[in-house]
């Protein structure tokens, strides 16, 4: 990634890296929880060739700003604003973990907005066993509190999340990490047989599967991104 730049989204500092032609088709990509930006520099170059893209650092991560105030709705309406501000009417989207669940929040909210949707790794929103988390020592490059809302928003989704991935109408690639991933591959599953308009395929290497094996996902995200645009009218 090599242009690091700022966006004024709501009243908070968004941070974002942006690479690749000005104006080629925006790419957004989004990261797991507690990561960044950063997360994304294996694998946005290959991407790059094609699309404009836009990494971000989702609010209470990174360099974006630390407003004490968290949901994986409001991480939602910032990427709109993001794109509104941008003058973005429609883009691609890669979501990691909790960046897939903003993805498909917001192919369920914006559906316009949205042409194509990939989720790396993202189970259906079902509720799950709760955790304690302990606060690692030292400085953090986000915020703990945010660690927490999502952590909760996770572990007891709203139901209307899962009720309306039925309406998702964007065409979507599921990728599952497989059997070393720390996340239930028949939760993944289940998003995937959920949107209707959706291809779900595996790559066994774990959760940080565009880390572990950016060749193979690039190839898997990009054939599922060009085999559309060229059969576009």
């Amino acid at each position: 990634m090599i242009d690091h730049q700022t966006a004024d989204v709501g009243g908070i500092r968004l941070s974002y890296q942006s690479v690749g032609p000005e104006d080629a088709s925006p790419l957004l990509l989004l990261h797991a929880l507690g990561e960044s930006s950063a997360d994304w520099g294996g694998v946005a170059d290959a991407f790059a060739v094609h699309r404009r893209v836009y990494a971000l650092d989702l609010r209470g991560h990174g360099q974006s700003g630390w407003p004490g105030e968290y949901s994986l709705e409001l991480m939602r309406d910032d990427v709109l604003e993001f794109m509104d501000g941008l003058s973005l009417d429609r883009v691609d989207v890669i979501g990691h973990s909790m960046g897939g669940i903003v993805g498909y929040l917001l192919a369920q909210a914006a559906p316009s907005r949205v042409h194509r949707l990939v989720l790396e790794d993202v189970p259906a929103p079902l509720p799950r066993e709760q955790s304690i988390t302990t606060r690692p020592d030292g400085p953090l490059p986000y915020d703990w509190a945010m660690v927490q809302a999502i952590k909760a928003q996770i572990d007891d989704p709203d139901s209307i999340w899962l009720e309306q991935l039925s309406q998702i109408t964007t065409p979507t690639l599921v990728i599952g990490g497989g059997p070393e991933s720390p996340i239930p591959q028949e939760r993944v599953a289940e998003l995937a047989r959920r949107i209707r308009s959706s291809r779900h395929i595996t790559i066994p290497a774990g959760h940080l599967i565009h880390q572990a094996e950016p060749e193979a996902f690039t190839d898997a995200v990009l054939e599922f991104l060009l085999s559309e645009a060229t059969s576009r009218p």
